[in-house]
């Protein structure tokens, strides 16, 4: 274990803070697990703890390896996935399955082992990495925006473009990752704006070409509308059923909530495992747990910052931010959705929601994240090594 712990590179508090959570997600993954149990998708709890484990196993070891490889191979790597990233999301648009009843064809299966792959989250890392080289590239360069249209764009545009059908929060969200890490590149504001502009008109063609053609992607616009109408409208609708049942966990669980496995309204919510497993952790443990795991995240978004403005490059400033912000994005959005801040997304609690594709791709980032501030770390070291090597010549130089 020592041995462990010594070959453990990068940030510390980074390591604890995902450590910690990846524990206490056990409790109510696995109290949510009955629900789940109880429709007979599997008659022992015990089997999604496990499954469970085994994908935070597996995520750690992900996150453990990733943070090994020095972060400037990634320049190079993201642009070979990138078109096998296409690759994946056309396989997914043709051939996708849905899981748990979700009305999307967002998962493959993987060969042989039988599991399942949401291939839109992995895309979306190896596009924030793309976009932070490609940014990181021109640094030193005037950057016009027809120079940036293929090789910066057409990547970007494409991959939004074959997740939309079947995921658009998840597509929003990308979207707005990249904008943001554009910006933080020093990207020129007055191309944003184009940018933005040509992606809300092409988000309406969309719309509009759904809409006269429902056979060619049924169901998808109209779920999408019928979420935001729901959202805006006050008035409470069978549509508003996951919301109700999540506001009613909140509500039940006061200051210190129900306790530990005792939550009432996981024998109804669908998704409370996964997409509303917040309102289960504030049910059970009341409003101090739903602090804690919002302190948690915004603790963790304090140090991947840090990690940001330690990095010795401008690549390993925009790659530790490009891949860390989302985690924390993507939770404050899970949270949002559970007390009615935000329309239903589907995305879920980072680290602590069920679901492997999920958990892994988090760990595949914080991996990432690691390495940045592992880098750093090993330059730390090395200026230590020379200042000790010069230091008795300068001793021996004065006694002269």
């Amino acid at each position: 274990m020592q041995a462990l712990f010594k070959n453990i590179k990068g940030d510390r508090l980074i390591w604890a803070i995902v450590a910690l959570m990846a524990i206490l997600s056990f409790l109510p993954v696995y109290s949510a697990a009955s629900n789940l149990a109880y429709k007979g998708e599997n008659s022992n709890t015990f089997a999604f703890f496990i499954k469970h484990f085994m994908h935070l196993f597996l995520g750690f070891a992900i996150m453990y390896g990733v943070h090994k490889i020095p972060y400037r191979y990634f320049r190079g790597l993201s642009l070979i996935m990138i078109p096998v990233v296409l690759v994946l999301l056309g396989i997914t648009m043709l051939q996708g399955t849905t899981i748990d009843g979700a009305n999307a064809s967002r998962w493959i299966q993987i060969p042989i082992v039988g599991m399942s792959f949401q291939t839109s989250t992995f895309a979306a890392v190896v596009l924030l990495v793309y976009v932070a080289r490609y940014m990181s590239k021109m640094k030193d360069e005037v950057i016009t925006f027809k120079e940036s249209i293929l090789p910066l764009w057409m990547p970007v545009f494409l991959v939004l473009a074959l997740i939309l059908p079947a995921n658009l929060s998840t597509a929003a969200i990308i979207f707005l990752m990249v904008l943001m890490l554009v910006f933080l590149g020093g990207y020129p504001i007055r191309y944003l704006a184009v940018i933005i502009g040509s992606g809300i008109l092409a988000l309406a063609m969309f719309v509009l070409v759904a809409k006269a053609f429902p056979g060619v992607m049924p169901n998808r616009v109209d779920t999408w509308m019928s979420r935001i109408e729901n959202f805006s409208n006050n008035e409470d609708t069978e549509a508003d059923y996951q919301i109700e049942k999540a506001k009613i966990a909140i509500a039940s669980g006061g200051i210190q909530g129900v306790g530990p496995g005792k939550s009432i309204q996981k024998n109804f919510l669908p998704q409370s495992s996964s997409d509303f497993i917040f309102a289960i952790i504030v049910e059970e443990y009341g409003s101090i747990g739903g602090v804690f795991i919002m302190v948690m995240y915004m603790w963790l978004l304090f140090r991947i910052v840090i990690v940001a403005q330690k990095a010795d490059t401008v690549f390993g400033k925009l790659l530790a931010l490009g891949v860390g912000l989302p985690i924390v994005f993507q939770a404050l959005i899970n949270m949002a959705v559970a007390v009615e801040l935000f329309p239903v997304t589907g995305q879920t609690l980072p680290l602590i929601s069920s679901g492997g594709t999920s958990i892994w791709m988090t760990c595949l980032a914080i991996g990432i994240v690691l390495s940045v501030s592992a880098q750093r770390e090993e330059i730390k070291e090395q200026e230590e090594v020379l200042t000790e090597e010069e230091n008795p010549l300068e001793i021996l130089s004065e006694t002269i």
